[in-house]
């Protein structure tokens, strides 16, 4: 039995423009009519088309596909096969780091939730970091905008990073840095070196806490000054700058507001017991 075009599509499911396409790269070869200039199938035509369905739901596109339904060897059809087992590893990889990637996001927003205002002793995390943005001002650093752009590439691994003077005193008080971290687990996987101006933050003894801001340029350094008041409550030192990234940006009421998780870290012998 012969199908015109529009049948086959309804058949297949497929569009009367890609059944052409497959025809114009030779997978297909249906007769013309004899007093018209209707396209005829049968249904060896049609198997071909199924089996180019076969190849396309594992990810081959439309011109590979067509070239294995048409120019194909046994051998050369292994080698396909071989490469794009070598792809979808690679993107079978990449979407079990997404997934992670998503449930770590998620856990860190139910912390932060319950941890908004509240102080607690913690060890900080182990990452890598660079800084090129100084309150409102990037950095014209050509290093800088280098690792910048590589690392947009780590997204939505790598996270948006903030540190804080740990001594705040007059004009300098609302001074404050961002840029990038990267955790430690993630570094190993892409092989990100460290090298300046990337630094590396060593895992450490922290008062950790979460905060939120609300508004454009909201953003300061006293949003953490109950950090520092838990600190001196407990007979705390600060042992270096604060530090902290930022979580999310949502509607919070109808304010647009960012949520962070932040750490202050400390000496490790003046560790009180609990948390506030």
């Amino acid at each position: 039995m012969r199908y015109k075009i529009g049948d086959v599509a309804k058949i297949l499911g497929i569009s009367t423009d890609l059944i052409r396409y497959y025809e114009k790269k030779g997978v297909v070869r249906p007769e013309k009519g004899q007093h018209n200039n209707y396209r005829y199938y049968d249904t060896w035509d049609i198997n071909f088309l199924i089996d180019c369905l076969w190849y396309k739901n594992f990810g081959f596109s439309i011109d590979q596909i067509a070239d294995i339904g048409s120019h194909s060897s046994y051998s050369s059809l292994q080698d396909s096969l071989e490469h794009k087992t070598e792809e979808i590893g690679e993107l079978a990889k990449r979407y079990e780091l997404l997934h992670e990637r998503l449930l770590r996001q998620q856990r860190t927003m139910e912390e932060v939730e319950g941890l908004l205002g509240r102080c607690e002793i913690a060890m900080g995390p182990d990452f890598i970091y660079y800084l090129n943005r100084h309150n409102f001002e990037y950095e014209s650093d050509s290093a800088l905008q280098t690792i910048s752009r590589r690392w947009l590439k780590y997204m939505p691994f790598s996270t948006r990073y903030f540190e804080c003077p740990a001594v705040r005193s007059g004009a300098g008080e609302d001074r404050y840095s961002w840029g990038f971290s990267l955790d430690r687990h993630y570094v190993d996987v892409f092989q990100v070196p460290c090298d300046p101006p990337v630094s590396r933050m060593l895992s450490r003894l922290c008062i950790h806490s979460a905060f939120k801001s609300s508004g454009k340029n909201a953003f300061s350094p006293r949003h953490m000054d109950y950090m520092f008041r838990y600190a001196r409550q407990n007979g705390l030192t600060p042992a270096d700058n604060a530090f902290g990234n930022l979580v999310c940006s949502v509607l919070d009421g109808s304010r647009l507001t960012g949520f962070f998780e932040a750490w202050l870290p400390i000496g490790e012998s003046e560790t009180p017991a609990g948390s506030e």
